[in-house]
């Protein structure tokens, strides 16, 4: 079964609209672990907008589950954090400073020489890691070369396509590199605008090991509470 790690970068945004506290991350990572997540993820930015420093901090002493950092290790102080706290799960996002959300993979060739000791010294520290990647199947042995233990496929053109209505060639495109991952020993993750609606369809291509869901899933939660709505994607990977 694919697992399931919510991201709760959402919950922190409205917490800090406010300086009172409300809502906690720390009380609605438990509610999804309750509710029977298998990991917590959070995405910290240099600003601070969402996650906050302390908040890693804080989710860091008091996980059951797999905890899965995500962000820019070339943005300080994001690989002090990860090396202090030791998550489970580093995921390395090339987002800069400014984007609203992240919106591409790692240009491999590009990064090379400054990806190979980063994931060295989280493989080092125990961490697993995992690149943040568009789905090109060509593109999947550089990520193996650099030393990475998985992928996180990038999967809004797959949801965007999913809303249009024609998702199937973009579909086969995901299936295609989850396959170029895997057959270079990779583990496959994904993540980004996975919702209730496309989720199945997704994780019916073979061993998606984890889906990472955040904005759709607090979405969802207003309507129908956070606890229910993780268990309704529980639900939904428990039948792929």
């Amino acid at each position: 079964m694919t697992k399931l790690s919510v991201n709760i970068n959402r919950i922190a945004l409205l917490r800090n609209s406010r300086n009172i506290g409300i809502p906690s991350v720390i009380e609605a990572a438990k509610t999804a672990i309750a509710a029977g997540a298998h990991g917590i993820t959070v995405h910290p930015r240099p600003d601070e907008r969402h996650i906050k420093a302390a908040d890693v901090y804080d989710l860091a002493k008091m996980l059951t589950v797999e905890f899965n950092i995500e962000g820019n290790p070339f943005q300080p102080p994001f690989m002090d954090i990860v090396c202090d706290v030791k998550p489970a799960q580093c995921t390395l996002v090339p987002d800069a400073p400014d984007v609203l959300t992240s919106d591409s993979g790692w240009n491999i060739p590009e990064n090379r020489d400054r990806l190979l000791p980063i994931i060295e010294k989280l493989k080092n520290n125990g961490i697993r890691v995992s690149l943040f990647m568009d789905a090109d199947p060509a593109l999947m042995p550089l990520a193996k070369e650099v030393g990475a233990d998985r992928v996180e496929l990038y999967t809004e053109p797959y949801a965007t396509a999913f809303r249009e209505g024609n998702v199937e060639s973009v579909f086969q495109q995901y299936a295609l590199a989850a396959k170029a991952a895997q057959s270079v020993g990779l583990g496959v993750n994904a993540g980004h605008d996975l919702n209730l609606q496309n989720l199945a369809k997704f994780c019916s291509i073979p061993d998606i090991l984890e889906v990472s869901i955040g904005h759709a899933l607090i979405a969802e939660a207003l309507e129908m509470g956070l606890s229910n709505t993780v268990q309704a994607y529980l639900k939904i990977l428990s039948d792929s």
